[in-house]
């Protein structure tokens, strides 16, 4: 579970439900809806148990460089919602929702969207490349790997598919903390670089508001996936604008050195963000943004 730097807004950023040919998704937006689509954009897809919050210490950054970040909370996720029906979230299905947010902001001459997925928002950021890559200026895959997660990680994602078809949110939410205060959770983030600001009590509720939140069936969907997603480095080496590959110096998820493989592969760019785990986008933000923002504006004018 990924946890975000701290939860105050920067100045300028906009929540809202936006509106687009597949429902309404909640977003954060340094834009805003009346954006006057000039510029680049970027899209920033959350990973699994995640949202938009995530992404709460790029905004800032992002904006100074120049770039509109949109940040959105995705089909089930959070403060977007939707079915109970599983099948709504196969993955054809949540790329389609990402070329449907993608068409809902892009600007008229902004060139193409730099699309950026983080963990399982990785895995849903590139089926929607292969779907169709045109929409896309370049593709950043943060802590997302090849294909399906590390053996440790499947354990894990097993159990919490075992434990949604028998327990409430509610009592998963409090076998999980009591998980993370005995051992700690490894490659991710503390609850706050900001605990001066904001109280760890208002973290936790928080992360319990946004962990019951969260649509059953969604993270059932998606937790298959994260098992049995199979390689397609080579259908996107042959397809995809170009790529980004950031992470963490460890990740549990997916391991570094796969990583650094699937970034062969691809002939793309390779970032590792030093003393951070799986979200280096919440861990070391300022630094995540300075390499993200590095690449887009090596591509040229967006």
């Amino acid at each position: 579970m990924s946890k975000p730097p701290f939860l105050a807004l920067p100045a300028g950023v906009r929540t809202y439900r936006l509106g687009t040919a597949r429902g309404d998704f909640a977003v954060h937006d340094t834009g805003g809806p009346d954006a006057d689509g000039s510029g680049a954009v970027a899209l920033l897809l959350p990973g699994f148990t995640g949202s938009k919050e995530d992404f709460v210490g790029l905004l800032e950054p992002l904006a100074q460089a120049g770039f509109r970040a949109v940040a959105v909370d995705g089909r089930g996720q959070f403060e977007t919602g939707g079915p109970a029906d599983e099948s709504a979230y196969a993955q054809h299905e949540l790329a389609r929702d990402v070329h449907a947010v993608v068409a809902a902001v892009a600007g008229r001459d902004s060139g193409g969207v730099h699309l950026l997925g983080h963990s399982l928002g990785g895995l849903i950021a590139r089926a929607a490349v292969l779907e169709d890559a045109a929409p896309f200026a370049s593709l950043t895959l943060m802590s997302s790997g090849p294909g399906a997660v590390s053996p440790s990680q499947q354990e894990r994602v097993r159990m919490l598919l075992g434990a949604l078809e028998t327990m409430s949110m509610a009592a998963i939410w409090e076998v999980m903390r009591e998980l993370d205060q005995s051992v700690g959770s490894a490659g991710e983030a503390p609850y706050s670089r900001r605990e001066d600001e904001e109280s760890s009590g208002a973290m936790e509720e928080f992360l319990r508001r946004r962990w019951l939140s969260n649509v059953p069936a969604q993270l059932a969907a998606t937790g298959r996936q994260l098992l049995t997603e199979p390689d397609r480095v080579a259908r996107l080496a042959a397809l995809a604008p170009p790529v980004h590959v950031v992470s963490g110096a460890e990740d549990d998820a997916w391991p570094v050195e796969w990583l650094d493989g699937m970034a062969a592969r691809l002939g793309a760019r390779r970032t590792v963000v030093p003393g951070t785990g799986h979200s280096p986008n919440a861990e070391r933000p300022r630094e995540t943004a300075r390499a993200v923002v590095d690449f887009w504006l090596s591509l040229g004018p967006g």
